[in-house]
Protein backbone atom coordinates (compact mmCIF):
# COMPACT_ATOMS: atom_id res chain seq x y z
CA UNK A 1 0.00 0.00 0.00
CA UNK A 2 1.33 3.54 -0.98
CA UNK A 3 0.27 6.55 0.88
CA UNK A 4 1.50 10.36 0.97
CA UNK A 5 2.06 11.83 3.61
CA UNK A 6 4.16 15.38 5.11
CA UNK A 7 7.27 15.84 6.96
CA UNK A 8 6.68 17.37 10.13
CA UNK A 9 8.85 19.00 12.47
CA UNK A 10 9.18 17.60 16.45
CA UNK A 11 11.09 19.40 17.89
CA UNK A 12 14.62 19.52 17.02
CA UNK A 13 13.76 16.16 14.60
CA UNK A 14 11.17 15.53 11.71
CA UNK A 15 8.51 12.99 11.74
CA UNK A 16 5.86 11.45 9.36
CA UNK A 17 2.49 10.70 10.91
CA UNK A 18 0.19 8.04 9.15
CA UNK A 19 -3.53 7.95 8.48
CA UNK A 20 -5.51 5.58 11.40
CA UNK A 21 -6.60 3.25 8.73
CA UNK A 22 -2.77 2.85 7.69
CA UNK A 23 -1.86 1.97 11.07
CA UNK A 24 -4.61 -0.43 11.51
CA UNK A 25 -4.53 -2.15 8.28
CA UNK A 26 -0.37 -2.94 8.70
CA UNK A 27 -0.93 -3.76 12.26
CA UNK A 28 1.20 -0.97 13.17
CA UNK A 29 2.41 -0.60 17.15
CA UNK A 30 4.71 1.79 18.47
CA UNK A 31 8.16 1.33 18.91
CA UNK A 32 7.81 -1.33 16.31
CA UNK A 33 10.83 -1.18 13.58
CA UNK A 34 9.57 -0.62 9.90
CA UNK A 35 11.51 0.16 6.92
CA UNK A 36 10.44 2.96 4.78
CA UNK A 37 10.93 3.50 1.19
CA UNK A 38 10.95 7.54 0.50
CA UNK A 39 10.38 8.81 -2.78
CA UNK A 40 10.22 12.79 -2.98
CA UNK A 41 7.82 14.62 -4.76
CA UNK A 42 8.93 16.97 -7.42
CA UNK A 43 7.67 20.14 -7.85
CA UNK A 44 8.80 21.70 -11.35
CA UNK A 45 5.80 24.07 -12.08
CA UNK A 46 8.21 27.02 -11.14
CA UNK A 47 10.58 26.48 -13.60
CA UNK A 48 8.42 25.27 -16.85
CA UNK A 49 8.58 28.55 -18.98
CA UNK A 50 11.46 30.39 -17.41
CA UNK A 51 13.91 28.10 -19.78
CA UNK A 52 11.92 28.97 -22.86
CA UNK A 53 14.75 29.26 -25.99
CA UNK A 54 17.46 28.57 -23.64
CA UNK A 55 17.39 24.65 -23.81
CA UNK A 56 16.77 22.30 -26.72
CA UNK A 57 14.51 19.81 -24.63
CA UNK A 58 10.84 19.32 -24.26
CA UNK A 59 8.91 19.22 -21.14
CA UNK A 60 8.14 15.86 -20.95
CA UNK A 61 11.54 14.77 -21.18
CA UNK A 62 12.28 17.26 -18.58
CA UNK A 63 10.43 15.66 -16.04
CA UNK A 64 11.34 12.55 -17.48
CA UNK A 65 14.91 13.65 -16.64
CA UNK A 66 14.28 14.39 -12.76
CA UNK A 67 12.03 11.84 -12.16
CA UNK A 68 15.46 9.39 -13.08
CA UNK A 69 17.49 10.03 -9.84
CA UNK A 70 13.86 9.32 -7.65
CA UNK A 71 12.38 6.54 -8.95
CA UNK A 72 15.10 4.09 -8.23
Amino acid sequence: MEIETTIKKIGNSFGVLFPKEFVKEKSLQENKKVIINIIKVADLSDIFGSLKGKIKMSGQKMKDLAREGWEK
